[in-house]
């Protein structure tokens, strides 16, 4: 007797809601114990290894899933540049509001790490991201319960990189081990989220879903861009210069390797 619609609705959403937790819980506990593992002194070089990775994520993963859809190019481009210049201006106001509630040195030459904005604001971003890769969790498992496990595990894979190197950026932020950790765990019950606002609304998030791609791509490329690579060109020796490039060369190569392996 086959079963009947509301007993697959049923399985589909539990597998959902437990997919997504374990997605978005999962990569954050693998990638921050591999950065766990790091001696705190390495920890500003391997900077270069979360440029690398950020960007490797923008360019290679998200905006072609962005480009992919309904939406016209041009648009998913658009949104991009639109949202670099929403995180520009956002991060002047975090700024304009530490530098009237302390002592100001977000525009010291010493570029103390807690003047650094950059971490809230890859939190933001990195939420919509997970809330999106929630939205494709549901539309897979209410598809075939299968494509929703290996889609699961595929999201896992590539989010190790960009969520290590989220942790880094977060300790490079000024933050503890343990506040980079709550950040990032909270950061993804977006998945869940997006999980369960996809298993309802799945036909009207559809749509959005390029836009949102290009959100949290704008968000990574902008604190790679503005926030962590100028710090990088402070140590201008030879052999500091070609470890920053090997290591943004290896975050590159991480999730180029993982997206492969998915």
């Amino acid at each position: 007797m086959p079963e009947s619609p509301f007993a697959l609705q049923d399985a589909a959403l539990q597998g959902i809601v437990v997919a997504s937790l374990v997605a978005g819980t999962l990569s954050v506990l693998a990638a921050t114990s591999v950065a766990r593992l790091l001696q705190p002194a390495s920890l500003p070089l391997l900077v270069s290894y979360a440029v690398g990775a950020l960007l490797g994520a923008a360019f290679l993963e998200v905006l072609p899933h962005a480009v992919e859809g309904p939406v016209p190019a041009s648009n998913v481009i658009v949104t991009v540049l639109v949202g670099i210049l929403g995180f520009f201006v956002l991060e002047k106001l975090v700024l304009w509001r530490h530098c009237h509630h302390e002592h100001c040195e977000a525009h010291e030459p010493s570029h103390a790490p807690d003047a650094h904005a950059g971490g809230p604001l890859l939190m933001l971003g990195d939420t919509v991201h997970n809330f999106i890769d929630g939205v494709i969790i549901a539309g897979a498992f209410l598809t075939d319960t299968t494509l929703g496990t290996v889609t699961a595990l595929a999201i896992i894979a590539h989010e190790i990189p960009q969520e290590a190197g989220n942790y880094l950026v977060l300790l490079h932020s000024g933050y503890s081990r343990s506040e980079a950790l709550r950040f990032n765990l909270v950061s993804s019950l977006g998945t869940l989220v997006g999980g369960l606002l996809g298993y309802m609304l799945l036909a009207e998030l559809a749509a959005g879903l390029p836009y949102l791609l290009a959100i949290a791509a704008s968000s990574m490329i902008y604190v790679a861009v503005a926030d962590l690579i100028p710090g990088l060109h402070e140590r201008r020796d030879i052999g500091t210069s070609a470890r920053q490039i090997a290591l943004i060369g290896l975050g590159l190569g991480t999730v180029v390797l993982t997206g492969q392996l998915a």
